[in-house]
């Protein structure tokens, strides 16, 4: 059995596949995202499936490749944003080094948009996704072993992870991606 190096976790628009990407490479690991595993299984994208299929069939699906991917993959592993919704996956991540990618509304807004692969933010994106933010933070904090300010830009949030991961943060367990 093999478990991933850490686990990203996050609103929309926090950066966890951006962010992802960076430290993987950094790292010389692989990224995994349990989104586009969905997305391959599903043979479409995760809009479609919320609109075919449903969420309650996307939570499922999505519960599975977390699950899988949490035994088989040894790098770097991005999950979807509700993925955290679960009992069953938020127990799963327990003894898992988990990175909270904490981005405050103004910048996850900027960087998500309009964008109309996200379907659970149709309508008033901003709006949503405060409502997204807001419920589900409990739950980020809940898994998180540790807690990276991800407002800044990629790169610095990248180096920020590595750092707190490798026990190089200045010993809270709250990392500060700040720079340029």
């Amino acid at each position: 059995m093999t478990a991933p190096r850490l686990v990203l976790v996050g609103p929309p628009g926090a950066g966890k596949s951006t962010v992802g990407k960076l430290v993987a490479k950094r790292m010389a690991l692989k990224l995994r995202d349990t989104d586009h595993d969905i997305e391959a299984q599903a043979g479409k994208p995760i809009a479609e499936i919320f609109v075919d299929d449903g969420e309650p069939a996307f939570r499922a699906m999505e519960k599975a490749a977390v699950a899988d991917a949490l035994v088989n993959h040894d790098g770097v592993l991005s999950v979807g944003g509700g993925a955290i919704l679960d009992p069953e996956t938020r127990a799963a991540l327990r003894g898992h080094t988990v990175v909270f990618l904490d981005v405050g509304l103004a910048q996850a807004s900027r960087r998500v948009g309009f964008n109309r692969d996200r379907p659970l933010l149709l309508g008033n994106p901003r709006g949503q996704l405060m409502k997204l933010m807001e419920a589900r933070r409990a739950y980020y904090v809940e898994v998180a072993t540790v807690t990276v300010a991800a407002d800044g830009p990629a790169g610095a949030v990248a180096d920020a992870v590595i750092a707190a991961v490798s026990g190089r943060a200045d010993g809270s367990s709250r990392a500060e991606g700040e720079g340029a």
